[in-house]
């Protein structure tokens, strides 16, 4: 199996910044996309962005240009730095681990337990 856990969420204000990131652990051989998701109360869970093993993003519309996620394949670890944070980004952030080739060449897809985000104004 493959664990997720992340960490750097909390309360920020308007216009503030934060940095999460995200630990893959398990019996990983490979991971092909790493990302992260967001699900605000009483909304659908949205893509914020993930990056591919080869370093290329990919951001939701509601993001570009204020979030910028980045990945360390050593350390099996996605960040995402968060700038120019509104209300409207409050929510819970998940980190996903998609195509996951474990050692065992098992392929799979992972979700963490999420991290709450709250942007104050």
């Amino acid at each position: 199996q493959v664990q997720l856990v992340e960490s750097g969420g909390g309360l920020v204000q308007a216009g503030g910044s934060l940095n999460l990131s995200c630990v893959a652990s398990g019996s990983i051989f490979t991971i092909n996309f790493m990302g992260w998701y967001r699900q605000a109360p009483g909304k659908q869970r949205e893509l914020v962005g993930d990056v591919s093993s080869g370093g290329f993003p990919n951001y939701g519309d509601s993001v570009k240009g204020r979030f910028t996620i980045s990945r360390d394949n050593a350390k099996n670890t996605v960040y995402l730095q968060m700038n120019s944070l509104k209300p409207e980004d409050t929510a819970v952030y998940y980190c996903t681990a998609r195509g996951v080739v474990t050692t065992a060449r098992v392929q799979l897809d992972s979700w963490g337990q999420g991290t709450q985000v709250t942007v104050s104004s």
